[in-house]
C-alpha cells in the first residue's frame, strides 16, 4: 500500500467541506483536513491574481488517486483545480495502517 497526501485548493470552506465529504463517501480518502484563510498569488489568463482560498488535505492511497482526481474535477468550481498527490514516505505506522484499513487496502 502506498499512502498518499493529497493537496487540493478550493474557493472557500464550503466547497472544501463538500469535496472532502464527497471523497469520503465515495471511499476515495480516509480523512480530510480543511484549512481556511489561505492567500494565494498566481498567474491566471495572463494576469497576476491574489485570492483567498481554502486548503483541503486528504489522506488516501496511490491506487485511488486517478479516480479521486476525476471526482474533484467534476465537483470543483475551478476549470483547472489544484490536485496534487505526494507519497507519504514516513510517519506513524499505526496511522498509515489506519488509512489502508479505512480504504480496505491490505498492507504488503
Amino acid at each position: 500500500m502506498e499512502a498518499r497526501f493529497i493537496y487540493i485548493t478550493c474557493k472557500d470552506k464550503t466547497e472544501a467541506l463538500s469535496i472532502g465529504r464527497l471523497l469520503l463517501v465515495e471511499n476515495l480518502i480516509a480523512c480530510a483536513n480543511v484549512m481556511d484563510g489561505m492567500t494565494s498569488v498566481y498567474r491566471w489568463e495572463g494576469k497576476v491574481v491574489e485570492d483567498n482560498e481554502t486548503v483541503l488535505i486528504a489522506k488516501s492511497v496511490a491506487s485511488k488517486v486517478p479516480e479521486l482526481i476525476e471526482k474533484v474535477k467534476s465537483a470543483h468550481s475551478y476549470s483547472i483545480p489544484c490536485v496534487v498527490s505526494l507519497p507519504i514516505k514516513e510517519g506513524n505506522p499505526d496511522y498509515i495502517g489506519w488509512i489502508g484499513d479505512e480504504l480496505q487496502i491490505e498492507s504488503k
